[in-house]
């Protein structure tokens, strides 16, 4: 509440609840409850003028999940139902988590389930089994082994940029009992002067995708450590196209191979626009979007991870490796283990 980008959305619930009304439609509002050190006490008023700047808009909240740092205890839980106009019941704590999935547990402990479930005048069924969750949860907080993976990429210092990696390598992580720490490294001030120190006590390196020419040589040193100390490597979207790069440049002597996104007068063009891509020029238009299918090379670590040899995945791209060269790079021992499908 108070944000004038969140003001269409707020419009939209009311309307949305009007049309379906009360018994089909439910809002929970979050909330904070600030902790003042100095006084030792918790504060209702910010979540007091929210829900009266909601109800100016129309709209009334039926649950708060109040976020907090200290507990909520009965009395102040009593004083916000009665000044939000909710049932007590339907307030609720949301404790600060050492990690955010511990959240789902605690909103159960909290009973959000079951007050969402009887506003709306659903059956409560039997308690939901969260054996699975649970072990989850035990194997990423009390972890039997650690690894630090090194995370090469321009957007380091804006851990938005690559959230989806972070998650993957916490649930990764997870399921191998193992804690993962990732560190950020700067590929804009990566070389070959000091690669080794940057790089030389990393268990495993991922370079990042990415756009543009900006830290590119930076990766491409990240990539050529790896690939000389047998460091596991994984190189995604770009991080991929730059390893060809780098064998292309390194291995086969290749000094000016490059991809045409950042070099497009290379005439070693080991990375180059999809044919398909080329007479697409306008705006919003100039990524291949969605599934696509790939035959598996048998006897693969990537056969071994994916269990089967014909895969289906999502791609955003519009370069691609350039498979004049493909025999060149199988001969001096990089193997493609995954190709297009021929129809």
């Amino acid at each position: 509440m108070g944000d004038i980008e969140s003001l269409p959305y707020i419009e939209a619930v009311r309307q949305l609840k009007w049309e379906m009304g009360d018994e089909n439609c439910l809002v929970v509002h979050l909330t904070l409850v600030p902790y003042l050190k100095a006084a030792k006490e918790l504060k209702t008023k910010p979540t007091q003028h929210s829900v009266k700047l909601m109800s100016e808009q129309g709209l009334n909240p039926d649950v708060l999940v109040c976020r907090t740092e200290e507990p909520l205890y009965k009395d102040l839980k009593r004083k916000i139902a009665l000044f939000c106009n909710v049932t007590q019941d339907a307030v609720i704590e949301a404790l600060d988590a050492d990690t955010i999935y511990r959240v789902p547990l605690e909103m159960m402990r909290e009973k959000l389930d079951v007050i969402c479930l009887q506003k709306l005048q659903l059956p409560l069924g039997t308690d939901p089994d969260m054996s699975r969750w649970k072990e989850f949860l035990s194997k990423l907080l009390y972890p039997k082994g650690k690894v630090i993976i090194g995370l090469i990429g321009k957007y380091v210092e804006l851990q938005d940029a690559y959230k989806s990696i972070l998650e993957a390598l916490i649930h990764a992580g997870a399921l191998n009992e193992c804690k993962v720490e990732v560190r950020n490294i700067h590929s804009e001030y990566l070389n070959k002067e000091n690669a080794a120190e940057k790089l030389h006590n990393l268990d495993a390196i991922l370079v990042a995708p990415g756009f543009g020419s900006r830290g590119i040589e930076g990766k491409i040193d990240a990539i050529r450590f790896a690939r000389v100390n047998k460091i596991p490597f994984l190189g995604i979207c770009l991080g991929m196209q730059m390893a060809c790069v780098e064998f292309a440049r390194n291995v086969l002597g290749m000094a000016k191979a490059h991809s045409t996104e950042m070099d497009p007068d290379t005439d070693q063009a080991v990375i180059c626009m999809m044919e398909e891509q080329k007479a697409i020029t306008h705006k919003g238009g100039t990524m291949r979007l969605g599934s696509y299918e790939c035959d598996i090379q048998e006897n693969t670590l990537t056969a071994s991870i994916y269990g089967t040899l014909k895969i289906s995945e999502r791609h955003r791209h519009r370069y691609e490796f350039n498979n004049e060269y493909l025999e060149m790079f199988e001969n001096e021992g990089m193997l493609a283990s995954g190709k297009k499908t021929l129809k």
